[in-house]
């Protein structure tokens, strides 16, 4: 662990450590971003079987 002014600022890994952890990470969004695939399947929930309120029209 590397501190800075008593903060924790970094901790060294192993390299072969940060390869697997970088190759095991999801997408950051950026990458998302500029991808090819469709971008909403992985940032959109499914929907839910709640049904609408009825909505009054206004007077």
């Amino acid at each position: 662990m590397v501190t800075r002014r008593g903060a924790e600022a970094a901790v060294l890994v192993p390299v072969d450590e940060w390869r697997r952890l970088q190759a095991a990470a999801r997408p950051s969004l950026k990458q998302l971003l500029l991808s090819e695939q469709a971008r909403t399947d992985a940032l959109v929930p499914p929907r839910g079987r709640a049904k609408r309120r009825p909505v009054e029209p206004l007077r």
